[in-house]
C-alpha cells in the first residue's frame, strides 16, 4: 500500500523545515558562489584557530576544547541553520559566562596537592578533566533548552532582551573578560571568585600555596612585554585591514601569524624555563569519542544553562537578521533556535563548550565573498586538520598571546560606550535600561545580572504603559489630520467635541489612570459636578415631597367637606347615584381631569434647571487607535466613564476601535456604538 499524498507532503515539509540545507543545496550556484565560499571558509577557519584557543582559556578549559568547539558546531550548523553569513563557534561573552561558572563550582583551590610535604600546587590535569565534564553538561543542557524553545515556537523570547539591554550586557561582559585576562597579561596568579561583587574582589593564594603572589611589583616582565608587543601588533594590522579592506583579497590573518611566530620564539628561546612565561601546554591530537554528560550536575547549572541559551540565541539571531536584511533573504527565528540548540546538544557529547555567533568572524565571512554555509564547512575542515595534525605544535604558545588576542577583540564591544551619548539624545528610558544593565552585570555577575536586567526592562515597559502620554486632539485646518492641541499650534479643537487619546493600550494596570486623565483633560471637574447634581436633586426631591404632602392634606380636607355637605340623590329609575347637573341644583363633587403629560412621571431635571454650570462640550470621542486589547477591568471602568459623562449630559463615543478594523487609521472617526 503506497503512502498517501498528504502524508508524503507533511513528511517532506518537516524535512525541509528542520533540514534547511535540503532546500537550498540542490539549487546551489556552483559557478557564482563556490570560489567565494572557499576563500571565505579559509579566512574564517584561520580566525577560528586562535580564537578557539583563546576563548577556551577564557572559559577556564584546556585549549583543545576551543578547537573542538570550532569544529563540531560549525559543521552541524551547515545542516540546520538558516543564516547564510553567521559564523557560529566560540564567543567571548558566552565563554566568560562559562568561565565564571567553572571558577565557582570547580575552583583551583579544590585541587591543591602538597609536594614534598610542604609546598602545594594545583593538579591541573585533574582540575581540567572535572571542568570539561562540568562544561559538557552545561552545553548539553543549554542545547536542550534551545531545542525545546524552538519546537514550542518560543523564538519570540528574545524580544524581552531589548537592544539597549543586550548592548549594555555585552559591554559589561567585556569588562569581565578584560579583568579576567589581566592575570595572564601580567603573569601573576590570582584566586578565583564568583557571585555578586566578585569582579571587585582582589585576593591571592596564600604564599605557602603559591610562591608568587598577585601583586603588581611581582609582575612577570617577560609575560607583560610579550602581551604588549602582541596587542600592539594585532591592533595595528587590524586597523590596516579595516582601512584597506576593499583593496585586500582577504584580511591579513594577524592573529594566526601572531600565534605561529610567538610559538616559534617561545620554543626557540624557551620562554617558560628562562623567563617563567606560562604556556598552553600539551594539546592532544585527534578526535575523542563521545561521552555522556554527568547528569548529576543538572540541578546545579540549570539556571546558568538557561541564561547562556537565551544570551547565545539573542546574539545569534540579531546578527542573522542584520545580514538577512542586507542580502535580501529571511531567517527563521525558531529554526535558528533549534539549529543552535542541536549544535550545543550534540557538541556537548564531544567536549565542546556552548557557542554562539561572532561578529568579527561573521563580518569576515561576508566581506571575503561568503554566500552560504559551505564557507562554514570549509572553516570546520581547516580546524579538523589542525586538531588531527597541527594542534600539538602549539604546546609552547604563551598564554599571554591568547590573552592579547582576547583583549584586542573586545575593541568592538567597548565602542558600545558611544551608545550613552546617542541614547541621551534619543530616549532616556532606553539609556536607563543600558546603564542599569551595565551596572547590574558588573556588580551581580553575569547570570544574576542578566536576570535583574530583564526584570528591570520589563518594569520599564509596565511603567511606560502606566504613564502614557494623554492628549486632546484637534484638527489641522483644511486637512483630515488630528494632532495634540498642546504640541501643535495649528491643531484646533472641534467645537463642542473633546477627542481624547492615550499613547498606550488600556488594561487593568492603567485604566483608572486613563479615566482620571480623561476627566482632567476635559477641563471640568466631572466628579464634583456630579456630586453637586446629586445634592441639588436630593434637595429638589425633599421640596417635592413636602409639596405633595401639603397638596395631599388639602385634597383630603376638601374631599371630606364635599362628602358631608353634598350627598348625591338616588335616581328612582336606575337606583344609581345622581349628580347635580348645574350649580343651581346645589353644590356637587368637583371632577378634575389630568392631561397625559400631567399623569406621567416628571422629567429628569437638567443642569440648567438645577442652576448648575453646563460643560462647554456635548460629546467626548475616545480615540482607540493605540488600543490593542481590553480586559474585563477596562470594560467596567469604560462603563463608568459612559455613566459619569451621561450624568453631566455629555455623550461618549469610541473611534478607531480595533473591532472595526480601524487600527491603521490615524484619523479618529466616531463609531456608531451605543453610548450606554
Amino acid at each position: 500500500m503506497s503512502p498517501s499524498p498528504l502524508h508524503s507532503c507533511s513528511t517532506s515539509s518537516l524535512l525541509f523545515r528542520f533540514l534547511p540545507f535540503l532546500r537550498w543545496l540542490p539549487r546551489y550556484p556552483i559557478k557564482d558562489w563556490l570560489l567565494g565560499d572557499i576563500v571565505s571558509g579559509f579566512s574564517v577557519g584561520i580566525m577560528h584557530l586562535p580564537q578557539g584557543l583563546a576563548y577556551a582559556l577564557l572559559a577556564g578549559l584546556p585549549p583543545v576544547t576551543g578547537l573542538y568547539s570550532s569544529f563540531y558546531p560549525v559543521f552541524l550548523y551547515f545542516f540546520f541553520g538558516t543564516s547564510r553569513h553567521n559564523s557560529v563557534g566560540p564567543f567571548a561573552v558566552i565563554s566568560v559566562m562559562i568561565g565564571s561558572l567553572t571558577e565557582s563550582l570547580m575552583p583551583s583551590e579544590d585541587f591543591l596537592e602538597s609536594v614534598n610535604g610542604s609546598n602545594a600546587t594545583v593538579n591541573e590535569e585533574l582540575r581540567d578533566t572535572r571542568r570539561v565534564e562540568l562544561v559538557a553538561t552545561i552545553t548539553v543542557l543549554t542545547g536542550i533548552f534551545q531545542v525545546l524553545l524552538g519546537l514550542l515556537q518560543f523564538g519570540f523570547v528574545v524580544t524581552y532582551l531589548s537592544d539597549p539591554l543586550v548592548r549594555g550586557y555585552t559591554t559589561a561582559a567585556s569588562v569581565h573578560v578584560l579583568i579576567s585576562q589581566l592575570k595572564n597579561v601580567f603573569g601573576v596568579s590570582q584566586s578565583e571568585h564568583s557571585g555578586p561583587l566578585s569582579l571587585f574582589v582582589v585576593s591571592i593564594y596564600p604564599p605557602e600555596h603559591i610562591p608568587s603572589s598577585c601583586k603588581l611589583p611581582d609582575t612577570n616582565v617577560g609575560t607583560l612585554v610579550t602581551s604588549i608587543i602582541a596587542m600592539v601588533s594585532i591592533l595595528i594590522v587590524k586597523e590596516l585591514n579595516h582601512k584597506f579592506g576593499a583593496k585586500l583579497p582577504m584580511p591579513i590573518p594577524i592573529e594566526l601569524i601572531t600565534i605561529i611566530v610567538s610559538t616559534g620564539i617561545s620554543y626557540g628561546v624557551n620562554l617558560k624555563e628562562k623567563f617563567g612565561v606560562s604556556v598552553v601546554g600539551n594539546i592532544p591530537s585527534g578526535l575523542k569519542p563521545p561521552v555522556v554528560p554527568n547528569m548529576s550536575y543538572f540541578g546545579q547549572v540549570v539556571g546558568n544553562a538557561f541564561a547562556i541559551a537565551v544570551v547565545g540565541y539573542a546574539i545569534c539571531i540579531s546578527l542573522g537578521k542584520i545580514f538577512a536584511l542586507k542580502h535580501g533573504y529571511k531567517v527563521d527565528s525558531n529554526q535558528e533556535l533549534i539549529a543552535l540548540g542541536l549544535c550545543n546538544f550534540l557538541g556537548g557529547f564531544f567536549q565542546c563548550f556552548a557557542i554562539s555567533c561572532s561578529m568579527s568572524r561573521s563580518l569576515v565571512q561576508e566581506s571575503t565573498g561568503g554566500n552560504s554555509q559551505v564557507a562554514g564547512v570549509i572553516a570546520s575542515l581547516v580546524i579538523l586538520v589542525t586538531i588531527v595534525k597541527i594542534g600539538e605544535l602549539f604546546r609552547d604558545l604563551p598564554k599571554a598571546i591568547l590573552a592579547a588576542i582576547i583583549i584586542v577583540n573586545l575593541k568592538g564591544m567597548f565602542k558600545q560606550f558611544k551608545d550613552l551619548s546617542t541614547l541621551w539624545k534619543s530616549n532616556k528610558v532606553d539609556l536607563l535600561v543600558w546603564v542599569v544593565t551595565f551596572i547590574a552585570t558588573l556588580l551581580l555577575n553575569l547570570d544574576i545580572g542578566l536576570a535583574a536586567s530583564v526584570a528591570f526592562g520589563l518594569l520599564t515597559v509596565i511603567f511606560r504603559t502606566q504613564l502614557p502620554h494623554y492628549s486632546i486632539l484637534g484638527r489641522i485646518s483644511d486637512t483630515d489630520v488630528y494632532r495634540d492641541v498642546v504640541e501643535y499650534e495649528m491643531a484646533q479643537e472641534v467645537p463642542g467635541v473633546k477627542i481624547f487619546r492615550s499613547s498606550s493600550t488600556i488594561y487593568f494596570a492603567n485604566v483608572e489612570l486613563y479615566a482620571e486623565a480623561l476627566k482632567k483633560k476635559s477641563g471640568i471637574d466631572v466628579d464634583r459636578l456630579i456630586e453637586k447634581k446629586k445634592k441639588a436633586l436630593k434637595k429638589l426631591k425633599k421640596q417635592q415631597k413636602k409639596l405633595e404632602k401639603e397638596k395631599h392634606l388639602t385634597e383630603v380636607s376638601l374631599g371630606d367637606t364635599a362628602m358631608t355637605r353634598v350627598l348625591p340623590s338616588l335616581d328612582n329609575n336606575t337606583g344609581s347615584p345622581s349628580l347635580p347637573q348645574s350649580a343651581g341644583d346645589g353644590p356637587g363633587v368637583a371632577v378634575i381631569e389630568l392631561s397625559a403629560g400631567e399623569r406621567s412621571a416628571p422629567s429628569e431635571p437638567t443642569l440648567r434647571s438645577l442652576g448648575l454650570p453646563q460643560p462647554s462640550f456635548s460629546a467626548v470621542i475616545l480615540d482607540f487607535s493605540p488600543v490593542s486589547f481590553v480586559d474585563t477591568v477596562s470594560i467596567k471602568i469604560l462603563k463608568n466613564i459612559f455613566r459619569d459623562f451621561r450624568e453631566i449630559e455629555v455623550d461618549v463615543f469610541i473611534a478607531s476601535c480595533p473591532g472595526e478594523g480601524d487600527l491603521q487609521s490615524h484619523e479618529p472617526r466616531a463609531s456608531p456604538l451605543a453610548h450606554s
